[in-house]
């Protein structure tokens, strides 16, 4: 599977493929051979078009000259620009002159007249001039090429070439996304070897349009390659996740879920849950919500069994903890905290069911009881549990809650509530999404699904899935009782915590893709039009 790395990451792989006999000019003439093969892939006859080629003088440049030659055997007219003269010893260099291609630079390039008459008739325009070891903030002469050529761009806006960057566009931190005001837009990045962690961040995300992971011929043994664990997830890796679907099973087959949620200000919360559930392929879900939200959804989501909890004007009260516990054993995996609102008697609840102390009692299902001083306390034993939402904040609420929780339950905040849960600043937490991740997962002993664009899903062995999804179709109310679901879905039907977070995420960003394709505007899709997509988003997978 695709790997994301850091800059000494990839530094440290690319030394250790050279010691293995990969040497660094093979790797720079395949990576340059996959840029010529990306840019041709984007066109209709080579012939037609007209490439100008960028070039800083390290390795990012080398790629690029590498990438020029290819583009001129297949027929295109390419010519370089490079910010310093060309080593004319470099046989690179030579094999482009003996092609007869133009080759220019800033240095003997008087008031720009080269580059503006190369630029005003560009079809194909390569950005090779910094790539993963560039130091910001850019200047000097590299720094005089960038503004003009984002002057020309301003100047053909209605016009504007095929921009494709080498690696990454120039002025991009790839461990950080931070970005130079001078980088150049791509329409197409190719990377090589594995993503770099900045490529997932804004406001570089922003800037490298569809971002394209080349091959350079690493050894896939390469330990240093193999041990990074971060990873890019893709259709194939979910698709090696999700469960059978035996034509002789029944719905025992594919498990029961239960979800705990809703609250009488948050009704749909609990809907979108218990019906992604099914959609995902549990074979039995449950909803478990207080008592006067029964009659609202029951007609919505037929499907569903039912179990009522008593209630404080319309949210969970504190004595639900012992009729939940009681059905505890009946399922395979447990969704808390859609829905739920921040009530004290809500917050009680899922202490009391965290509690190792659950009061037992006998009486009728659907109410509960008042606990007497004579009744006998038993552990409450929790499924494989995800906590979402409201329930997140109330957990903060608990003193060492990370000990209160079943091994690797899978928690799903947004910012702001993973901001609750650690107690940082938020910016502070989206300027290291992933390595946050991996940090409290490890420190919890959890699963934490950092969610946004680019969702994390993080382990505590340090394991973590980057999910190759930012839409604004998502950021809508509702769009995370559906992931929730979907996760719980999962856990029903057998999947591993760390798996069924991955394989939820993944399909949740795809369907929200897929309901904004059939929208026709991210601004017009809701929740419940993910929902519907979410069979279709699993087609991929079976």
């Amino acid at each position: 599977m695709p790997k994301i790395v850091t800059v000494a990451q990839m530094q440290a792989i690319e030394s250790a493929a050279d010691r293995a006999g990969v040497t660094f000019a093979s790797m720079m003439e395949s990576a340059g051979q996959a840029v010529a093969e990306a840019v041709l892939n984007q066109v209709d006859d080579p012939a037609q078009e007209k490439v100008v080629v960028l070039c800083g003088k390290g390795n990012n440049g080398g790629d690029g000259l590498v990438a020029a030659h290819y583009l001129a055997e297949a027929g295109a007219s390419v010519a370089i620009y490079a910010v310093h003269p060309l080593d004319e010893n470099d046989s690179k260099v030579q094999r482009l002159r003996a092609k007869g291609l133009l080759i220019a630079d800033v240095e003997n390039d008087q008031r720009g007249r080269v580059l503006k008459n190369l630029l005003g008739g560009v079809t194909v325009l390569m950005d090779a001039v910094f790539g993963t070891g560039v130091h910001l903030p850019l200047s000097g002469p590299s720094a005089d090429l960038l503004k003009q050529v984002a002057k020309f761009l301003e100047d053909r806006a209605d016009d504007l070439p095929l921009r494709v960057a080498v690696d990454c566009p120039s002025g991009l931190n790839c461990d950080t996304g931070e970005l130079d005001p001078l980088a150049l837009p791509a329409d197409l990045t190719i990377t090589f070897a594995a993503a770099k962690r900045g490529q997932f961040s804004f406001p570089a995300a922003d800037k490298i349009g569809a971002l394209a992971i080349a091959d350079i011929s690493l050894p896939t043994d390469l330990p240093e390659l193999a041990s990074v664990s971060v990873e890019l997830g893709t259709s194939e890796m979910v698709a090696d996740l999700l469960p059978p679907r035996p034509r002789n099973a029944h719905k025992g087959t594919f498990g029961h879920a239960l979800v705990v949620a809703g609250s009488v200000n948050y009704t749909g919360a609990a809907y979108l849950a218990g019906a992604a559930a099914y959609r995902i392929g549990a074979g039995l879900v449950t909803l478990a919500v207080p008592a006067p939200l029964h009659s609202i959804l029951a007609a919505s989501l037929p499907e569903a069994t039912w179990l009522l909890l008593p209630h404080e004007l319309g949210v969970i009260a504190v004595g639900g903890a012992e009729i939940l516990a009681k059905e505890l054993g009946k399922c395979q995996s447990l969704l808390i905290g859609p829905g739920f609102g921040l009530e004290k008697t809500t917050g009680q609840f899922l202490r009391r069911l965290l509690s190792v102390e659950i009061e037992s009692h006998k009486g009728p299902l659907g109410f509960a009881q008042r606990a007497t001083a004579e009744t006998p306390p038993e552990r409450a034993t929790l499924p494989p549990l995800v906590i979402d939402a409201d329930g997140l904040k109330l957990l903060a609420q608990i003193e060492n809650w990370p000990a209160a929780l079943p091994k690797e339950t899978v928690l799903t905040p947004h910012p702001g509530e993973m901001a609750t849960l650690t107690r940082l600043d938020k910016s502070a937490l989206q300027a290291d999404r992933i390595g946050l991740a991996q940090k409290y997962a490890l420190e919890w002993g959890h699963i934490v699904v950092l969610k946004g664009a680019f969702t994390v899903v993080a382990a505590p062995d340090g394991r973590a899935t980057v999910q190759p999804f930012a839409t604004s179709a998502l950021a809508r109310a509702g769009t995370g009782d559906v992931l929730a679901g979907m996760i719980v879905g999962l856990l029903a039907q057998g999947l591993k915590p760390y798996e069924a977070a991955v394989a939820g995420t993944y399909l949740h960003g795809l369907a929200g893709e897929l309901a904004a394709n059939a929208s026709g505007t991210t601004a017009s899709v809701l929740a419940g039009d993910v929902l519907g997509r979410v069979g279709e988003a699993m087609r991929e997978g079976y």
